[in-house]
């Protein structure tokens, strides 16, 4: 009874998500490589095996796409929101 009323409730709060497109991807991509490129720039204790065609290691490339597609994901969402996607 209460989980069909939440579920309910949040039905209606909930944004809509746009499906995936080539704009979505470009966007990732983009913000993906932008917090690569930053990565590039830390002053931070290079720790783990290097990249063999990037300045950067393994985990600092991980951390880095992850970072990128919560970046990415918080734009895409963004533009939705407003309308431009």
């Amino acid at each position: 009874m209460i989980s069909s009323i939440l579920l309910a409730a949040a039905a209606t709060t909930v944004p809509a998500t746009p499906e995936w497109n080539p704009t979505v991807g470009i966007i990732i991509s983009v913000s993906c490589l932008v917090a690569l490129l930053l990565t590039s720039f830390t002053k931070s204790p290079k720790v783990g095996p290097k990249l063999p065609v990037l300045p950067v290691t393994l985990p600092g490339f991980i951390a880095a796409m992850c970072f990128g597609h919560i970046v990415g994901i918080g734009i895409v969402l963004g533009l939705t929101n407003l309308g431009g996607i």
